[in-house]
């Protein structure tokens, strides 16, 4: 596994570095292949089977579907009930994941939690489980190696200052904790910041001194749609680089209206889900449109 290469674009009349784990794979890209290390590395008899749960937009759910695919494992995915307009799509992360295989299963709302919480009793040695977003200890693992690869790669540079988008925030916890001569910069892309934290603090005893949670604008929804996000997402796609439309303009918009200094922010992958978000976001523009009478 090389190192990723790092670019250096221009927003808003200022200098940011980006660490290009999109780069890696593109379905097992980004922080998502630095929280599957250890499973990456695991010979393939080792385990036959992988359970995870949660959302049908989940760049994790592809991520694992992808490496499932490469290693000859069943994967099996619970969430909740999905409409059949989103079974029936031909694109987005579900799509392609189900095209690699996947087993997916859905549980009522009303018995979700008690379903997911079931699923460790009576596992057997070859089965192996990835809470929501990648939010295990084993994380700490590739992220290790992320950290690593920074620390090299800014030698020269008078960079002091990571940034990345934080679901469960682990990628940002364990950044942290292995770079603690740095900043490291995140913002709360599910709930608020309460809920991150405690988040984060189910992986560690407590948060490191050098991570430092920014306050979002404003509240926003997870896989809502934002007009502001949509202007954000075209402005770093006109500075040569891709990003999500998920989790990254949150984090670029908190790093352009709280901080001053260069930044390396840390790709997060999750590309391969922008086109339905396009599309989605193309209704809502065609449908606020004027119509003509007449």
């Amino acid at each position: 596994m090389l190192p990723t290469s790092i670019d250096k674009i221009t927003i808003d009349g200022r200098i940011f570095y980006v660490k290009r784990d999109d780069l890696y794979d593109p379905h097992l890209s980004g922080n998502k292949f630095r929280k599957l290390h250890k499973l990456i590395q695991t010979p393939k008899e080792n385990l036959d089977k992988l359970i995870s749960y949660g959302g049908t937009q989940s760049n994790a759910m592809l991520a694992i579907a992808k490496l499932c695919h490469l290693k000859g494992w069943e994967f099996i995915y619970y969430t909740k009930p999905i409409s059949d307009a989103q079974k029936q799509q031909n694109s987005g992360n579900f799509y392609e994941a189900v095209k690699l295989s996947m087993k997916h299963i859905e549980i009522e709302h009303d018995r979700y939690k008690e379903e997911i919480s079931n699923l460790r009793f009576n596992l057997d040695s070859k089965t192996y489980i990835v809470d929501q977003g990648g939010a295990v200890s084993e994380a700490e693992d590739g992220l290790k190696v992320l950290a690593d690869e920074i620390k090299e790669q800014l030698k020269g540079l008078d960079v002091k200052s990571l940034a990345t988008p934080s679901g469960t925030g682990t990628t940002a916890l364990f950044l942290a904790k292995a770079l603690p001569e740095y900043k490291v910069y995140t913002t709360p892309c599910v709930g608020d910041i309460e809920y991150l934290k405690t988040q984060m603090s189910a992986l560690v005893d407590h948060l490191p001194d050098n991570l430092i949670i920014l306050e979002p604008k404003k509240k926003y929804h997870f896989a809502k749609l934002y007009p502001s996000f949509l202007e954000i997402y075209k402005k770093l796609l006109n500075a040569g680089i891709e990003f999500d439309l998920l989790y990254a303009p949150g984090m670029w918009e908190a790093l352009l209206e709280q901080t001053d200094e260069e930044v390396l922010y840390i790709h997060s992958g999750g590309v391969s889900g922008n086109k339905t978000m396009l599309e989605r976001y193309m209704k809502i523009t065609l449908s606020s449109k004027p119509t003509r009478s007449g």
